[in-house]
């Protein structure tokens, strides 16, 4: 008996000990709007994940929710590298694949690094927000995001271990085209990790130490003595022909690679020998082609705080952009404007440089997908100020000089006695630690404002007409309740995918099948063959897109002088038999609906 009381009282404390701790854990946090209230994969946004570090967060993710996410590798890197790739979809309300896709990828050029911050961020967040947040749990019901964190994870390595890599990736190439392979980069002289800048003392040089700032070289005014001359990055002539760094590792560019608008590298700087010479893109670019269900798409640059858009080239080449794709593009990017203050939506060619084999072009060009590649960070967000944007005032300020390397001497085998110091490799391109989870935050709601905008149809009507002598009059009205159709103009141009189809069931016969292209007039367009299922070319979001066809008449089967709105299609069947029909529409990058008749 006194056993019982004994283990019932420590069973008691045990108890009373627990809740106690769980109320104590409540007290410690207060949730703040927007963000997970407690989410089961801890993970930190103010620093840069390692290739381990990629893994061990998508891993977790895909253990901690594993009716939401899917964890493959699409391929390997030159060196062998597992490119990971995350599927999230709420797989309980249908097959991610047959639903309107989302792609995102980061870091295709090494020195980008925070694309995949980006990238994993928005990954974290939706599956973190979807047991609280009822927009997030719909959009994942009718949506699937493809997340690549980095297609360049070997450039990516380098970069978080051995020093400041090229823009591409690691396969070798003959840059100075001497007969040898990646034999004259960058060499870390004091051993700190860092490629910094190198200086040498000389009364002749351009520099002077900033009088009111040591850290900085300001070049002297004509006719003032100079103190320093500068000699550009930590190296050495390794291969002995009286150049310093002139064939570092790689040298190519992974972002003129792609099967688009490609153009050979003595007219664009970067391409290799042919489009998608490198395994990261092909690794890309073979499994886009396998879900044909993505239908927009964000890739992950820096630096300069822009949403760029196609076309990349003056003339656009074989891409088609009609004035309603324009008119989707232009909404979307300016309502990115309004969530990443201090970005802009520019044009590629236009507002920046032309580029030939740009992974913007095949995503829209060959995939027919509204696409948009955000080149992150923006010097505004150090004062939130466009007229302040002094990085050495802001690394003083708010960063008490950690972003600087002290200058140190040593002695060069070709320069003699240098200094070696400057800004750190993860400053002035990427983020610091305690801005990267306010704009990853930003950038995510951008990609997740853009997937909520693909096409959405709804069969919203399905009426049934007795016309006599056992015939019946089955009408149907197909609406995309978003603002991006299911076709683009390159889509119809070069007929990527096929038509939207809507198909009727239930009838024991159906005699005719037609698109209603003015109810007001009852005037139709037949479809003779087939007529139980009714090809639609395009079913436009309510603000267009896709293009107009050749015969005067609107792609989707709408006339000019149709009643209704655009993104509106209505069809008809003539049929024999059944009492109860059911209208389902599939498009491959619009998904699929379905009612029935009353």
């Amino acid at each position: 008996m006194k056993s019982i009381k004994k283990i019932s009282l420590i069973i008691l404390l045990m108890v009373l000990t627990s809740a106690a701790s769980n109320a104590q854990k409540e007290e410690l946090f207060f949730r703040a709007a927007g963000s997970p209230p407690d989410p089961k994969v801890q993970a930190s946004w103010n620093k840069y994940y390692t290739n381990a570090g990629i893994y061990d967060l998508c891993s977790k993710l895909a253990k901690a929710y594993p009716n939401l996410v899917s964890l493959e590798s699409i391929g390997k890197s030159y060196q062998g590298r597992d490119i990971w790739l995350l599927t999230i979809s709420d797989k309980k309300a249908g097959n991610p694949d047959k639903k309107p896709g989302y792609w995102i990828d980061g870091n295709i050029h090494s020195i980008e690094l925070q694309g995949t911050e980006m990238a994993l961020y928005t990954a974290w967040y939706l599956c973190e927000m979807y047991n609280t947040n009822t927009f997030i749990k719909e959009l994942l019901a009718e949506r699937t995001f493809y997340i690549a964190p980095t297609i360049n994870p070997d450039a990516r390595e380098y970069f978080t271990s051995v020093g400041v890599p090229p823009r591409s990736g690691l396969a070798p190439r003959d840059n100075d085209r001497d007969g040898l392979f990646d034999e004259d980069g960058f060499d870390d002289l004091n051993g700190d990790g860092e490629i910094s800048q190198m200086r040498r003392k000389n009364p002749e040089g351009n520099y002077i130490v900033d009088p009111k700032d040591n850290r900085r070289m300001i070049r002297v005014e004509p006719g003032q003595k100079g103190e320093y001359e500068l000699l550009g990055q930590e190296g050495i002539d390794n291969d002995g022909d009286g150049l310093v760094n002139e064939d570092g590792p790689g040298g190519y560019d992974g972002n003129r690679d792609w099967g688009f608008n490609w153009e050979p590298n003595y007219i664009q700087s970067g391409a290799d020998k042919y489009p998608f010479t490198f395994p990261e893109n092909q690794a890309v670019r073979d499994f886009l082609l396998k879900h044909r269900n993505i239908a927009g798409a964000q890739s992950f640059h820096n630096s300069g705080g822009m949403i760029l858009r196609g076309p990349s080239t003056q003339s656009g080449y074989a891409e088609a952009y009609s004035r309603a794709d324009d008119a989707v593009i232009e909404a979307l990017g300016k309502t990115g404007e309004k969530i990443l203050p201090g970005y802009r939506l520019l044009t590629v060619w236009k507002d920046l440089y032309s580029v030939y084999g740009g992974e913007v072009d095949w995503m829209h060009g060959a995939m027919g997908c509204f696409v948009f590649s955000n080149e992150l960070w923006t010097p505004y967000l150090m004062f939130y100020d466009t007229t302040n944007t002094d990085q050495y005032e802001f690394d003083r300020l708010l960063l008490f000089e950690d972003a600087f390397i002290p200058w140190q001497k040593i002695n060069h085998p070709v320069y003699g006695e240098v200094e070696i110091g400057g800004f750190s490799k993860n400053y002035g391109r990427l983020h610091p630690g305690f801005l990267l989870e306010s704009d990853a935050h930003r950038n995510a709601a951008f990609c997740i404002y853009n997937a909520y905008h693909l096409p959405k149809l709804e069969v919203t009507k399905v009426t049934v007409k007795n016309l006599g002598g056992g015939l019946k009059e089955v009408s149907a009205t197909i609406e995309n309740k978003r603002m991006v159709p299911t076709h683009s103009a390159s889509n119809l141009r070069y007929k990527i995918d096929p038509p939207d189809y809507v198909y009727i069931e239930g009838a024991q016969s159906v005699l005719a099948g037609m698109i209603v292209e003015n109810e007001d007039l009852n005037i139709c367009r037949e479809q003779k063959k087939n007529p139980a299922r009714i090809e639609i070319e395009n079913i436009p979001g309510y603000l267009g897109g896709g293009a107009q066809t050749g015969g005067g008449g609107f792609a989707g089967g709408r006339s000019p002088g149709a009643a209704g709105n655009s993104n509106i299609i209505k069809v008809k069947w003539i049929v024999k038999g059944g009492d109860r029909y059911t209208v389902r529409v599939e498009s491959v990058k619009g998904g699929t609906a379905s009612a029935q008749s009353n």
